[in-house]
């Protein structure tokens, strides 16, 4: 827990440097993390291709923290004024390599390297595991969760481990990610599409909206 002068200190350093479009897209280029830490459904309707959705309403550092690891640079993508929250929040669990942020509203500079999200409400999954051959169906929740009930034929793997077993997955293959109720899904999504699977959709919803549809 930090004391007050520790908070101090985060505070006094909160606003990130404001990053230009050029540096942005440099910087993902060179795999630095690139965070978007908006809603899912904002992220949905357009984001910087290779972005990871991490929204600030949610458990935001907790999860920022599964998937990126302590050593690496980060640029956030934030809405303006939210900026030195997604920040400090990362700090606070240790996460002080954020090199610099972009704000979401000038990506409308740069459409070419916008992309959207494919979401699947519970009734169009249902439709999609009927009729779609191939289909890659990961759980992404934690042990618990699945233990408790699952859907048969979904791969398990935790949000958290995504990135180091993302190999057991075919990135060449239609997937559908799912979780309790959207957050976590739509960062596994994310995750994802930035190392390259094409076909990526999450569940609005989640298990939940899947088991009231049943």
């Amino acid at each position: 827990m930090l004391n007050q002068k520790d908070r101090e200190t985060l505070d006094e350093h909160a606003i990130p440097t404001k990053l230009t479009l050029t540096q942005l897209l440099d910087a993902r280029d060179k795999g630095l993390q690139i965070i978007d830490t908006r809603d899912s459904q904002f992220f949905a309707t357009g984001h910087l291709r290779g972005s990871v959705n991490v929204g600030l309403a949610g458990r935001y550092a907790e999860y920022a923290g599964s998937v990126i690891r302590p050593d690496e640079d980060i640029v956030l993508i934030a809405e303006m004024g939210f900026e030195a929250e997604a920040k400090v929040r990362l700090a606070r669990i240790g996460y002080d390599r954020v090199i610099g942020w972009f704000p979401v509203e000038d990506l409308v500079d740069v459409p070419s390297e916008v992309d959207r999200a494919s979401r699947l409400t519970a009734a169009e999954f249902a439709a999609v595991r009927h009729n779609v051959e191939g289909l890659q169906v990961v759980d992404v929740r934690g042990d618990g969760e699945y233990k408790i009930n699952h859907l048969d034929g979904a791969r398990h793997i935790p949000v958290g481990q995504l990135r180091k077993r993302i190999g057991e997955l075919d990135a060449s293959k239609p997937t559908v990610v799912y979780c309790a109720g959207g957050y976590r899904s739509s960062i596994a999504a994310s995750v994802l599409r930035a190392h390259g699977f094409g076909d990526v959709s999450d569940v609005l919803g989640g298990f939940e909206a899947v088991l009231q549809l049943n």
